[in-house]
């Protein structure tokens, strides 16, 4: 336990609030910088004199739900409440749900990239988002049934012939037996874990194996009904305060792929442009 880093970093994230931010009036008169003691321990949910003790670098470890409340008190973002727990000497639990959304900059980030296929996938192997370029790579229905683990193992939408389908089923196992471990309390991924358990005899086989896999480069054959078979690279970067995977499909630069997806990204650009001139 870092005590004296723990020490400085509640005392800038106390002194750098201002009483409003926590809902309190104004006060002209006020003379401590940022909220008082006081006040981070009632939001915190813990004595006064516990949390002078953990800003004079003098107090016990703090447990995790100390740790929590203090997160949660001096409105710390993901990164700021992690950064915590590891001062304390813990790592920081996941909350209580997979995260379903994009961050801003991740989606900005798909729509910069023309030649390039991506899609965002969370815990649970949900598309939450996606660029034109993937949707016409993978279908168009990755915003109707767009969970890789049920088309994988249950044939829902768009499935093609893959030369990784079996890799991929260990890939899929792997991850949701992490997001199982993680978030026990997620009602949808529990949902989807039963479908998966009760539809696919595989499925439940690779579970028993206990697979591990962590993400990197693959790649991969791809049989596409229209542009035909495709030597595709994928690559993952991970948003890890997130739990997310944004999966980057590219192929060969020169290669015959290569010139296949242009096309299609050609396309795509063609057909969005054409969309957007008919809006009145």
């Amino acid at each position: 336990m870092a005590r004296h880093e723990l020490a400085r970093f509640l005392r800038d994230r106390r002194e750098g609030l201002r009483p409003q931010d926590i809902g309190l009036p104004a006060d002209p008169h006020r003379r401590t910088p940022g909220l008082r003691r006081e006040e981070v321990a009632e939001l915190a949910h813990m004595s006064v004199d516990y949390y002078t003790r953990l800003e004079q670098a003098r107090g016990p470890r703090p447990s995790p739900r100390i740790l929590d409340g203090l997160a949660g008190a001096l409105r710390l973002a993901p990164a700021e409440r992690s950064h915590l727990f590891r001062l304390a000497g813990t790592s920081a639990p996941p909350g209580a749900r997979a995260v379903r959304r994009v961050r801003p900059h991740v989606a900005q980030m798909l729509r910069r990239l023309p030649d390039t296929a991506a899609i965002v996938t969370d815990a649970a192997y949900d598309v939450i988002a996606w660029n034109p370029l993937a949707q016409a790579l993978l279908g168009d229905d990755l915003g109707r049934d767009g969970n890789l683990a049920r088309r994988r193992f249950l044939g829902r939408g768009h499935a093609y012939e893959s030369s990784s389908a079996e890799e991929f089923g260990h890939i899929v196992v792997a991850r949701l037996r992490r997001a199982a471990d993680r978030y026990p309390r997620d009602a949808a991924l529990t949902e989807l874990l039963g479908e998966l358990r009760t539809g696919s005899e595989e499925f439940r086989q690779i579970w028993e194996e206990r697979p591990v896999h962590a993400p990197g480069h693959r790649t991969k054959t791809v049989d596409h009904p229209t542009a035909g078979t495709l030597r595709l690279n994928c690559d993952v970067l991970l948003v890890p305060e997130d739990d997310q995977e944004v999966v980057l499909i590219t192929a060969d630069p020169g290669s015959p792929s290569a010139r296949t997806i242009r096309g299609l990204a050609v396309a795509v650009a063609d057909r969005t442009s054409a969309m957007d001139a008919s809006v009145p």
